[in-house]
């Protein structure tokens, strides 16, 4: 049977690799690093977004950022020997996709890679080395934007490998949005009223592992719930850190979530009068959403976000509250500003695009029968 290994291994990748999963149907064999794995993060989300019980790998979660690529190239490699795909296929930037484009390269297997051309051009990112390196073994490059082609011609590799497909990212918000209904059912539930608090997440190490960018982040969101709730969907090592570093005074002025899933951090940010967050996919979702963002980082690999008028980055410090007050008095004009301004991410047909390549691809190695786009 033809195949497809999709090799993953976090929350955004599950997120963003949902649609072309469902595109590809039984052709898809999702390999999961456990790079992120829990039953109540990684695996309410497979439930959530109705993804195939993946093949896991063992012992990757929670170790150094070399041994978990390291112990998964190695499974990887088993699991390619004994069971080769057609393609592999990996997303992003994440330890998972390195692994799983090193060991696709090393058994000769074409390599399609998704979301390619992202830079931060900061070399103290690790993921800015995963990028770079996965972007040079694959065989398929699937931009999301114009702008990520250019970074990657201006490293030399071949415009025929190239292919602006949009993100993902724009199909799996719309097709996990709760209903409008849902979505006032769950406000109701936490007691709030659209347009009137501010959703944050805060996960990155470079704010995490600091604590001083820790405390001056959950400083100046403290200072923003005086003037109206301030959500926080606490990743356990957050709420770690913080408690080892004495801020729980910090904490207590915040309103405080377990982890949700991915359909509820959405209804929660399609109403947030601002979001505030280090995450990367919440600059792509906040462009489908159409709410602002103050991201939180020294450098960011989603430019177009900000060129958008989407979200304004700023390093952890005064700057975050200065930016979320100016945003915040907006108000609705803002909002219908947002409302009004395309993604810059592209039109959601981004997983039959891909599809499309990767028969092509395929074609051209094995002639296999064409892969069909789930309708």
């Amino acid at each position: 049977m033809f195949t497809v290994a999709v090799v993953l291994g976090t929350r955004p990748e599950l997120v963003k690799l949902a649609p072309l999963v469902r595109a590809l149907g039984p052709a898809a064999r999702v390999i999961h690093t456990g790079q992120h794995y829990d039953d109540s993060l990684s695996g309410r989300f497979l439930a959530e977004l109705g993804l195939p019980e993946p093949t896991l790998l063992a012992g990757v979660g929670g170790r150094t950022r070399a041994v978990q690529i390291s112990v998964a190239l190695a499974q990887l490699d088993a699991e390619f020997a004994a069971r080769p795909p057609h393609a592999v296929v990996v997303q992003g930037d994440t330890n998972a996709a390195l692994s799983g484009a090193l060991a696709a390269n090393a058994r000769g297997i074409p390599l399609v890679h998704i979301e390619a051309g992202l830079r931060s051009h900061d070399r103290a990112m690790p993921e800015e080395h995963n990028r770079v390196l996965i972007d040079q073994l694959s065989d398929v490059l699937c931009a999301a934007t114009e702008d990520n082609r250019a970074n990657l011609l201006a490293e030399s590799i071949p415009a025929e490998r190239i292919h602006v497909t949009g993100n993902t990212v724009v199909e799996a918000v719309r097709d996990a949005l709760p209903s409008p209904a849902e979505r006032a059912a769950l406000l109701a539930g936490h007691g709030l009223t659209p347009d009137a608090y501010v959703l944050a997440t805060v996960h990155r190490p470079e704010n995490t592992d600091d604590p001083a960018a820790l405390r001056a982040v959950l400083t100046e969101l403290a200072a923003l719930a005086e003037r109206l709730p301030v959500l926080v969907p606490l990743h356990p090592r957050t709420r770690a850190r913080a408690e080892a570093a004495g801020l729980d005074g910090l904490l207590s002025a915040l309103t405080l979530l377990p982890p949700i899933g991915y359909g509820e951090f959405l209804a929660l940010a399609r109403h947030a009068a601002l979001l505030v967050s280090d995450s990367g996919g919440v600059q792509e979702e906040v462009t489908v959403l159409g709410r602002p963002l103050v991201v939180v980082r020294r450098s960011t690999e989603r430019p177009e976000a900000v060129a958008a008028g989407f979200a304004e980055l700023v390093p952890p410090g005064p700057e975050v509250g200065r930016a979320a007050r100016r945003l915040l008095t907006e108000g609705q004009a803002g909002l219908r500003r947002l409302a009004a301004t395309p993604s810059p991410f592209g039109d959601a047909r981004a997983s039959r695009h891909i599809v499309e390549l990767l028969t092509d691809l395929t074609a051209e190695r094995a002639a296999p029968a064409p892969l069909q786009a789930a309708a």
